[in-house]
């Protein structure tokens, strides 16, 4: 099965790996891909694990789950890069996510913000 992240990979090879790893992953658009991948199956634990500890939206767990079950996911379209590398300690994911809601198309465009946190990647918020 192709991954839900749109990278031509087969899920076990490329988002699963993480899914299965709580997150460690070498670069920030890896983690933003299998963020992306987390919403389209719906893992709450792993989208609170992987988002930084200063922003962690825990209270919101629930809700956010049951809107990325009530939602059909299109496909993720990643726009630009900045920084985000193996040796990098904070970087940035410009993307677009399309999915249907009641039957209407809609796109979530956004700069996301990603910093280490105990060496690993985490999701911070909207980048500026």
């Amino acid at each position: 099965m192709d991954c839900y992240c749109g990278s031509l990979k087969n899920y076990k090879t490329c988002c699963e790996v993480f899914h299965l790893n709580n997150g460690k992953t070498e670069t920030a658009q890896q983690l933003m891909r299998s963020r992306y991948s987390a919403f389209v199956l719906a893992n709450g634990d792993y989208l609170m694990d992987t988002h930084h500890s200063s922003t962690r939206p825990t209270a919101e767990k629930k809700t956010i789950v049951k809107w990325t079950k009530s939602v059909a996911w299109i496909k993720l379209e990643i726009l630009e890069i900045t920084k985000g590398l193996e040796k990098d300690e904070e970087g940035a994911v410009t993307f677009d996510a399309y999915f249907y809601d009641s039957g209407s198309m809609d796109v979530i465009h956004e700069k996301s913000a990603f910093i280490r946190e105990d060496g690993n990647w985490k999701y911070l918020g909207l980048s500026k």
